[in-house]
C-alpha cells in the first residue's frame, strides 16, 4: 500500500532545492520582519524568538509547497568562522579573568582618567576603535565589555553609558582598515583593494565619525556623566596569578600574529582563536595542577567553569538561527531582488534627472552607500555583501570616473548600519550577550535608539566624504580631511583649557 502524503514528503534533497519564486521571497520578508518586530518589542528572549522563526521556516519547507530553506542548506548557512571566533575568543577572556588583569587594567585607567566618566567614556570609545581597526571587531569587544562594566561598577553610573559608543566604536573602527570587519575582507577581495588603499581612503572618515561619536555620546549621557561626576581614589589590585597571566600574553601574540596573515596562511580567524584556547585551557589546567594538587573531580570542574560559564552559550545560539534565517533570505533570492533594486534605481535616476558623470556617480554611491546602511541595520551584513559585491562590479564597469569610490560606498554602508539595531552585527549581539550575562540588560528598543541615531550621523559624514572623493579626488580630499581634522582637534584643546581655567 502506498501513501501519497509519506511519498510528498520523503522528497529528495535536489527537490528541496530553495523556491525563489515572489510568494517564497515574501514569506521570508515577513518571517524576518516579524522578527525584528518582536524583538523590538521584547516578546520574548531574542534567542526563542530567532529559533521560532527558524521552525516556523523549516515547517513551511517541509510542508507545503514553498521551500524555504532545507535543513541540508541551513547546515551550509551556518559561518563556523563566527561560531568558533567568538567561542573561542570567550574562553580566551575567561581564562584572563582568572589572572585578575582586568580589575588591574580597570583600576589604572581610572587613575588615568582621573575618575571622571566623561573621560573614561572617551578612552573606552578610542581604545575600541583602534583596537577594531587591527582585529576582528568581535574579538574587540569580547576583550573590552568586561573592563567597560567594572568601571561602570567603580564609577556608579549606568553600564550602557560606556557599552553602547563602546560598541559603536568597535564598528566605525572595524570600518577603517582591510581586516577590521569581515564585509571589507570580502571587498578587498573582490575588488582587488589592498590594505594600504583601505587605510588611504576610510580612516580619515572614520577618524572624524569618531570624533562625532564621542560628541555625541557626551551629549546623549549628559545627565548620567554629570551625576557620577567625582569619584574616590582608586586603588590598583594584584594580579592573581602572574605566570598564567605571561603566558596567557605570549598566546594572545601568537593568536594577533594568526589574524594578521591569515591572508598569507589561508586561515580562517576562527583557526588562531580555537587554538589559542585550547593552548591557554591546556596551560591553565597544567599550572592548576602543580599549585593545587586538585582531586580529579576539582580539576574537571575548573575546566568546566570556563566552558559553562565564560562561553556565552545563548549567544552563539542566537547567531546559529540568524544565520539560518539570513540563510533562507539568501537561497529565496530576497537579498538579491534587493541588490537587484539598486542597479535599477540608478539606472532610472540617471535617466530622469538628465545626471552628469559625476553626478551619476554620487548618486550611485549615496543609493549604495544608504541603502547598504538600511539592511545591514535589519540584517546581517555578511551575506547581503556577497551579493552585492557582483552588483557593484557591474556599476563600475557601466559607469564612468572614478568608480572605485562604489566600492568604499559599500564598504561605509554595510559596515556602519551595523550600528542601527542590537541585530545588525556580530559586535553588538555580543556586547549585549556579555552585558547580560555581567547583570545589566540593554533593550532592543534602548540599542536602537542610540544606535540608528549614531548610523545615521555616520553615514551624512559618509556621503561628505563620497561628494569631496568624487567632486576633488582622493588626494585633495584626504590633504583637506586632514587639515579640517587638525583645526577640530586644536579647538577641542583649547576648549578643554578653557573649562579647566
Amino acid at each position: 500500500m502506498q501513501f501519497p502524503l509519506l511519498a510528498a514528503l520523503s522528497t529528495s534533497a535536489d527537490a528541496l532545492q530553495s523556491t525563489t519564486d515572489p510568494v517564497s521571497q515574501v514569506i521570508v520578508a515577513m518571517v524576518i520582519v516579524a522578527v525584528f518586530a518582536l524583538l523590538a518589542r521584547e516578546t520574548a528572549h531574542r534567542v526563542l524568538v530567532i529559533m521560532g522563526a527558524v521552525a516556523l521556516l523549516w515547517f513551511i519547507t517541509y510542508f507545503t509547497p514553498y521551500r524555504l530553506i532545507s535543513f541540508e542548506a541551513a547546515k551550509d548557512a551556518l559561518d563556523l568562522n563566527v561560531l568558533l571566533l567568538l567561542a573561542g575568543m570567550m574562553a580566551v577572556v575567561g581564562v584572563l579573568k582568572t589572572t585578575g588583569v582586568f580589575p588591574w587594567a580597570v583600576a589604572r585607567l581610572l587613575q588615568r582618567s582621573g575618575g571622571k566618566p566623561r573621560v573614561i567614556q572617551r578612552m573606552v570609545m578610542w581604545f575600541t576603535a583602534t583596537l577594531s581597526a587591527f582585529l576582528d571587531n568581535v574579538t574587540t569587544v569580547i576583550f573590552v565589555t568586561p573592563m567597560a562594566s567594572e568601571m561602570a561598577v567603580r564609577t556608579g553610573i549606568r553600564p550602557v553609558v560606556y557599552l553602547l559608543p563602546m560598541v559603536m566604536a568597535s564598528n566605525i573602527g572595524g570600518t577603517a582598515t582591510l581586516i577590521g570587519d569581515p564585509p571589507n575582507v570580502m571587498i578587498g577581495s573582490g575588488a582587488h583593494i589592498s590594505f594600504l588603499e583601505f587605510i588611504r581612503n576610510l580612516t580619515l572618515p572614520c577618524i572624524f565619525m569618531m570624533v562625532a561619536l564621542e560628541a555625541f555620546s557626551a551629549r546623549y549621557y549628559r545627565a548620567d556623566l554629570k551625576i557620577s561626576a567625582t569619584t574616590t581614589a582608586v586603588e590598583t589590585p594584584a594580579i592573581q596569578d602572574p605566570r598564567l597571566l605571561r603566558w596567557a600574553l605570549v598566546i594572545l601574540v601568537g593568536i594577533f600574529l594568526g589574524f594578521f596573515t591569515h591572508s598569507l596562511t589561508g586561515m580562517e580567524v576562527a583557526v588562531p582563536a580555537v587554538i589559542g584556547a585550547a593552548l591557554m585551557l591546556i596551560v591553565q589546567d597544567v599550572l592548576y595542577v602543580r599549585r593545587v594538587r586538585p582531586s580529579h573531580t576539582e580539576r574537571i570542574h575548573g575546566l568546566i567553569g570556563i566552558i559553562e560559564k565564560e562561553i556565552e552559550w545563548p549567544t552563539l545560539s542566537f547567531f546559529a538561527f540568524l544565520f539560518i534565517a539570513v540563510g533562507a533570505a539568501v537561497h529565496t533570492g530576497l537579498i538579491d531582488t534587493m541588490a537587484k533594486g539598486l542597479a535599477w534605481t540608478v539606472d532610472n535616476g540617471r535617466q530622469s534627472f538628465g545626471l552628469s558623470e559625476n553626478g551619476t556617480l554620487l548618486f550611485a554611491a549615496l543609493i549604495i552607500c544608504w541603502a547598504s546602511g538600511f539592511l545591514s541595520a535589519l540584517i546581517d551584513n555578511i551575506p547581503y555583501v556577497a551579493v552585492a559585491i557582483p552588483l557593484v562590479a557591474r556599476l563600475v564597469g557601466q559607469l564612468s570616473g572614478d568608480t572605485q569610490v562604489l566600492w568604499w560606498a559599500l564598504s561605509l554602508g554595510a559596515c556602519l548600519g551595523g550600528n542601527g539595531t542590537m541585530i545588525g552585527a556580530s559586535a553588538n549581539v555580543t556586547t549585549v550577550g556579555l552585558a547580560e550575562r555581567a547583570g545589566t540588560r540593554i533593550s532592543f528598543l534602548e540599542f536602537t535608539r542610540f544606535g540608528a541615531s549614531v548610523t545615521v550621523l555616520t553615514l551624512l559624514i559618509s556621503s561628505v566624504f563620497l561628494w569631496a572623493h568624487i567632486y576633488f579626488g582622493a588626494g585633495r580630499t584626504l590633504l583637506w580631511g586632514l587639515a579640517a581634522l587638525a583645526v577640530i582637534l586644536l579647538l577641542r584643546a583649547a576648549g578643554r583649557r578653557m573649562s579647566k581655567q
